[in-house]
């Protein structure tokens, strides 16, 4: 199992966050780069979580339960998927600042159900810092460009 602790600040205010994470919809893509509408389905939607099943590179995917209910936290945990265990999950954290940006605290927890989800978990363990952490700041850098 690994855990990825992520820590970003960002001009991007929390609730434009928040909208663009639980958007799965048309132009998802431009935002997050993992997640193109074509491999986004959403299976059932309440005002404050969402059933996803997503696809991304490599052939994994993964069914996640999305839950805003909570201000500024965002919980994405793993349903089901052909990689990854339930156990896998992501918490975002976000502490809005005086000046309209916020603070993100990203834990992302990777653990492997069979041989491919043990691989993407050790390399998680050795680059997933890096790896999460790049395509953090490239959807931070699309939504500040997009205000």
């Amino acid at each position: 199992m690994s855990t990825i602790h992520i820590k970003q600040s960002t001009g991007v205010p929390p609730e434009r966050f928040i909208a663009a994470l639980t958007n799965f919809g048309p132009g998802r893509g431009k935002i997050f780069a993992h997640s193109h509408e074509d491999s986004v389905k959403v299976n059932a939607r309440g005002d404050t979580w969402a059933d996803v099943t997503e696809g991304s590179a490599g052939g994994f995917w993964e069914r996640l339960r999305y839950d805003w209910s909570q201000p500024n936290v965002l919980r994405l945990t793993n349903t089901d998927s052909n990689a990854w265990s339930t156990q896998s999950n992501w918490v975002y954290t976000l502490t809005p600042r005086n000046d309209g940006g916020m603070d993100i605290d990203l834990v992302a927890v990777r653990k492997g159900r069979n041989a491919k989800g043990r691989l993407g978990a050790a390399l998680m363990a050795v680059a997933g810092k890096w790896i999460i952490g790049a395509d953090l700041r490239k959807s931070l850098k699309a939504l500040e460009r997009s205000q």
